[in-house]
């Protein structure tokens, strides 16, 4: 059977330079270069429909009128297929947008917002290259950027079971962009981050070539360590150091509501959790819900883990944090890998869970984030835990990651993610809906920008600063068609990047000085 790519080729698409269209010509430059038209899909076919739709994780930006759908997707299966597919949109005036996990919050990565001079775009989607090298005796791996973290965890496991890598919870999450943007989690405190992790890279550049640390100079590994690499170019693969975990790790979650002392043992948690052993990880989540007498209450949950055995974390804890009252029924023991499906909700299930790349959940959601460099009081909490409660059909959840350690260490400019001392802790705001309609997504949005807003007297300012893997569009962002305004974008920079910003935008004016790799908050050119 011939493909379809193919038959539009011969029949439309084999036309003068002169008068082909952008995308014609982009899909003849790319089957000159590689031979694979199969690797492409068009609109209104079967595998364009599949391939969007593969590992898109928030549905909002699929169904609102202001975004708008690729033209093209490309499914990359070799680090060639990259560099053909950067070398034949920079030709055709295509834009490119790169997808490992689909997870971007902004659905940047297979979408863009509507406006008059929008240009159209290629999702060059990676999801194929996700090969993983484990070598237990250097303590590093090289994993591919397609790849997700569930499965670079599992490779590790594999492998070692005594060695881990410092990222985030979620393993559906792709490792090209939650690597770039900064990657923190239970780790974090004693490792740092994930970029603080990355010792090498192998990155397609907007002359399509394939450049590892060496190749493309420490200003730009430097930059795509924390400040992502969708404005810079292609990630292929990182090569990181691995880290030592205990062979038993106990883990433990304790409930409490409003009548159980919640608030007070929030605000003790406060002021230990960022000074606690960097053994020990409690972070707190918690939200609007019913008490057992039906009455409205906050429902907080301790949810944590300690790197080493229960008879040594339960005199730690009874030390440290004694307010919690843990005990030995609350914790369980298991092994590292074992505790990443503990904090991803699956604990019992098979280790092979880890490997499932397909979406969670068919809805939409929306999150922002801060740092807090103060502690809350508790009178403060309490008016935060009333505005929780006083929502009608909003379940917006509150997650607090502290900080401290390994992260007060390190220099706020030894790469671009720039949060490290003087955070206590990082706090997420994440709201999820399963309703369509366009309204009803507006009414969950202007909600979470109006506790947003409530907020700002509690965390960090002068920037009020944020987390770039938790993209938020209403901080600001790019407009297509008006230059590259970097004293525009410093509004918005400066919170992800703090001082680190000027200095993300003078590597690009170096790389990529047409900016080719642009999105609505990709780093302008200074």
């Amino acid at each position: 059977m011939i493909p379809l790519i193919l038959l539009l080729l011969s029949s439309n698409l084999l036309v003068s330079s002169a008068t082909a269209t952008p995308l014609q010509s982009f899909i003849q430059c790319f089957t000159n270069k590689t031979n694979s038209p199969n690797l492409l899909s068009l609109p209104n076919t079967a595998s364009y429909s599949s391939a969007l739709l593969s590992s898109v994780q928030n549905q909002r930006f699929l169904i609102s009128p202001n975004s708008f759908k690729p033209s093209l997707i490309v499914s990359a299966a070799s680090p060639s297929h990259v560099q053909a597919t950067v070398t034949c949109a920079r030709a055709a005036d295509l834009r490119i947008r790169t997808r490992s996990g689909g997870h971007d919050y902004e659905g940047m990565s297979y979408s863009a917002f509507t406006g008059p001079n929008t240009t159209p775009f290629i999702i060059l989607d990676i999801a194929a290259l996700r090969s993983i090298s484990i070598d237990a005796s250097s303590k590093t791996a090289w994993v591919q950027a397609g790849a997700t973290l569930g499965e670079l965890y599992y490779a590790i496991a594999k492998n070692n079971k005594n060695l881990a890598f410092p990222a985030g919870l979620c393993p559906t999450i792709g490792v090209g962009g939650h690597l770039s943007g900064g990657g923190i989690g239970t780790l974090t405190r004693k490792y740092g981050a994930s970029v603080d992790n990355i010792v090498d890279a192998w990155l397609v550049d907007v002359n399509g070539r394939l450049l590892d640390r060496k190749a493309m100079g420490e200003d730009l590994f430097w930059a795509i360590r924390g400040a992502g690499s969708a404005g810079y170019g292609v990630i292929v693969a990182f090569k990181v150091n691995l880290v030592d975990v205990p062979s038993v790790v106990t883990a433990f979650n304790v409930g409490k509501t409003l009548k159980q002392n919640a608030t007070k043992l929030v605000a003790r948690w406060q002021e230990l959790a960022h000074q606690f052993d960097v053994n020990l990880f409690i972070r707190v989540i918690a939200q609007a819900g019913t008490d057992t007498d039906g009455s409205k209450t906050i429902q907080v949950t301790f949810n944590s883990y300690y790197l080493g055995r229960k008879e040594e974390l339960l005199p730690l804890a009874q030390q440290s944090f004694p307010e919690l009252g843990l005990k030995a029924t609350d914790c369980t023991e298991m092994s590292w890998i074992e505790s990443v499906l503990f904090f991803y909700g699956g604990t019992g299930k098979p280790l092979e869970t880890l490997l499932n790349r397909t979406p969670e959940f068919n809805s939409s959601f929306k999150a922002k984030s801060d740092f807090v460099q103060q502690p809350i009081t508790e009178n403060r909490l309490e008016e935060i835990w009333n505005f929780l409660m006083g929502a009608k059909d909003e379940q917006l959840v509150l997650i607090f990651e502290p900080m401290g350690g390994r992260m007060s260490e390190i220099n706020e400019d030894a790469v671009a993610f720039p949060h490290r001392a003087g955070n206590i802790y990082n706090v997420q705001y994440f709201m999820r809906w399963f309703e369509t309609q366009e309204g009803v997504t507006e009414k969950h949005l202007e909600w979470m920008r109006k506790f947003y807003g409530f907020m700002a007297p509690y965390v960090s300012s002068k920037p009020r600063a944020a987390y770039y893997n938790y993209k938020d569009i209403d901080l600001g962002r790019n407009v297509e068609g008006n230059g590259t305004n970097y004293l525009a974008a410093r509004v918005w920079g400066t919170k992800y990047f703090k001082g680190n910003f000027r200095r993300l935008a003078k590597v690009k004016g170096m790389v990529d000085p047409a900016n080719f790799f642009w999105n609505e908050q990709s780093i302008p050119v200074l």
